[in-house]
């Protein structure tokens, strides 16, 4: 029995799509919802943003501004969810997408595993790169991905 989802979310609308398949499957079996964005950090630890390019226009962390990115998709993606009648948790993790979606499927204890097959960076391929991961590491539960 399914009784906790996760669904692994970059804004993305293919991941979009996975958390409506995600709401649906939650609605119709009982099961909680966690919301999990992984803010890849690899790329730009220790950098700043250009004043001009942050909504507050003042310099901060690229840090910072990608968790309240990261923050803003996934409470847009909270309200689907209320809307459907569907409370989720949310949590935002930094580090390797891959690593870290893995890890908050054990520390949620999902029942299963709901992303999209290409996120924001998805190029073309049959698999993006982190749903490829995911499929390939070692997850202990199921993962239903759902194509774009």
């Amino acid at each position: 029995m399914i009784k906790r989802i996760l669904v692994a979310s970059d804004g993305s609308r293919t991941s979009g799509r996975a958390l409506k398949v995600a709401i649906e499957m939650a609605k119709k079996m009982g099961a909680a919802l966690t919301l999990v964005g992984v803010i890849d950090n690899r790329l730009y630890v220790g950098r700043t943003m250009p004043a001009g390019l942050t909504s507050t226009r003042i310099a901060e962390p690229v840090e910072d501004y990608l968790m309240q990115v990261a923050g803003a998709y996934l409470a847009k993606d909270a309200g689907r969810c209320k809307r459907s009648g569907v409370k989720p948790e949310m949590v935002i993790r930094m580090g390797h997408p891959v690593e870290e979606i893995l890890k908050e499927a054990r520390r949620a204890k999902a029942d299963l595993l709901v992303m999209g097959s290409h996120g924001a960076s998805g190029i073309g391929s049959v698999l993006g790169s982190v749903a490829f991961g995911v499929l390939q590491g070692q997850s202990r539960v199921p993962v239903l991905v759902v194509r774009k």
